[in-house]
């Protein structure tokens, strides 16, 4: 991925600090993610999956300063229980971050186990590995009824990474996430 911006970079390095220092797992994913293994795509917000605990939630609500972002604690209660998401919002970019509760499932477990670390223009965050980022990009344009964006991303990585990638541990999931024929498609099958 080219170089971040120095205010998505400030923003960056903060939610992922506020994140270590609360002890929060997290993983960069969505479309930063395929960005940095793929082709770059512009968004406006930053998708990042976390698996706390209510204490690890609540150290890094704290950890938030009012005065540099927002953040809205009973929305981040809510949605841990809930395993949703809820935003934390730099006020002086604006940029936003989705923070995504990561999914109770057997694939979002172990896509939270792969995360590498990644040197992104020089900043060092947790990402979700190409692998991942195809297999939960695939979800997302089945869901969404067959999302070209989605599947322009996944052509990126494949385009970027091709041989690099682990086909057998992305074919070990086709199917349990339901997205075999969304690989085909985007693999000219």
């Amino acid at each position: 991925m080219g170089s971040l911006s120095d205010g998505l970079r400030h923003f960056l390095t903060s939610v992922t600090g506020w994140l270590d220092s609360a002890g929060v797992p997290y993983m960069v994913a969505g479309s930063f993610a395929s960005t940095l293994h793929g082709r770059p795509r512009s968004t406006q917000d930053v998708d990042i999956v976390i698996d706390p605990t209510l204490s690890q939630l609540q150290a890094f609500i704290a950890a938030v300063p009012a005065d540099r972002a927002y953040i809205d604690e009973q929305t981040a209660t809510e949605a841990l229980h809930a395993r949703d998401m809820f935003n934390v919002i730099d006020m002086e970019s604006g940029w936003k971050a989705d923070l995504i509760i990561r999914k109770a499932r057997p694939f979002s477990i172990r896509e939270l186990e792969r995360r590498v670390l990644a040197d992104w223009d020089g900043l060092k965050v947790y990402v979700a590995s190409p692998e991942d980022v195809v297999l939960t990009k695939l979800e997302w344009s089945r869901m969404s009824g067959g999302s070209e964006r989605q599947l322009a991303d996944v052509a990126g990585i494949l385009e970027a990474l091709g041989d690099d990638l682990d086909f057998d541990y992305i074919e070990e999931w086709l199917d349990e996430l339901r997205v075999r024929d969304e690989w085909k498609r985007v693999r000219g099958e």
